[in-house]
């Protein structure tokens, strides 16, 4: 591997976690609105 291609492919990695990351987020987000409507 060369370093240039190791670069590119952590930079891509990062990019997937925030979006893995965000996408979690709003699902925890949208169940807990979901409960609080329930509730009420």
């Amino acid at each position: 591997m060369t370093p240039e291609f190791e670069a590119e492919y952590r930079r891509r990695q990062k990019a997937r976690a925030k979006v893995t990351a965000l996408a979690l987020g709003a699902m925890v987000i949208l169940f807990f609105a979901i409960a609080v409507v329930r509730m009420h």
